[in-house]
């Protein structure tokens, strides 16, 4: 049986990014939507490479059970959600070292010829905060998430672009208690009908 997985990068368990993943699930709960969450500090997963793996890599393998773990349940998984942070224009080095980790080669894809085997994700989400706004993250830090992660990663993962929605609040910093309300009580319809 397929159901969501989400993938959340956040150490500060009062943050506004913690607010969203509680928003979620509890939206998951209340409609009785199967969903698991990958809580990448929690689980103290570390994204830097070590020797041993990296001699690993090219056959696809990994000496480490909490990627193995990530594997499967993203097996078990038909739909994606992302929930993180923009540090620095882009996505933290935990979701990068995610993505370099796990999306290993006869897992993730093959490579002679490419061709990405996460085809079974029908639907990708990603839910990003920010300083600064979804503009300026696409037209002047470089497009990280929908040039580069969705339609780039994503793609090659064999995670349609066209299936992806991405939902942004920025100038987080700037805004007030009622703006970040208001946007927790939408996020449930802007998460179901791809708008932002």
């Amino acid at each position: 049986m397929f159901m969501k997985t989400v993938i959340y990068t956040h150490p500060y368990n009062r943050s506004f990014n913690h607010a969203i993943l509680q928003n979620l699930t509890d939206y998951f709960d209340r409609t009785n939507q199967d969903y698991q969450v990958i809580d990448l500090y929690q689980d103290n997963f570390n994204p830097q490479f070590s020797a041993a793996e990296l001699k690993m890599y090219s056959r696809g393998d990994t000496p480490y059970q909490l990627v193995k773990t990530y594997q499967n349940q993203i097996k078990v998984s038909d739909e994606l959600i992302f929930v993180t942070p923009i540090w620095w224009h882009n996505i933290p080095a935990e979701l990068k070292g995610f993505f370099d980790k796990v999306m290993l080669k006869n897992f993730a894809y093959e490579d002679q010829p490419w061709r990405g085997l996460l085809t079974y994700i029908k639907k990708a989400t990603v839910i990003t905060t920010s300083t600064i706004t979804k503009d300026y993250l696409k037209n002047q830090s470089g497009d990280p998430i929908q040039g580069n992660l969705i339609n780039r990663t994503f793609d090659d993962l064999g995670i349609n672009p066209q299936n992806t929605n991405w939902i942004h609040f920025g100038e987080v910093n700037l805004t007030t208690d009622e703006v970040r309300k208001k946007f927790l009580k939408d996020l449930p319809k802007l998460y179901e009908n791809g708008q932002n």
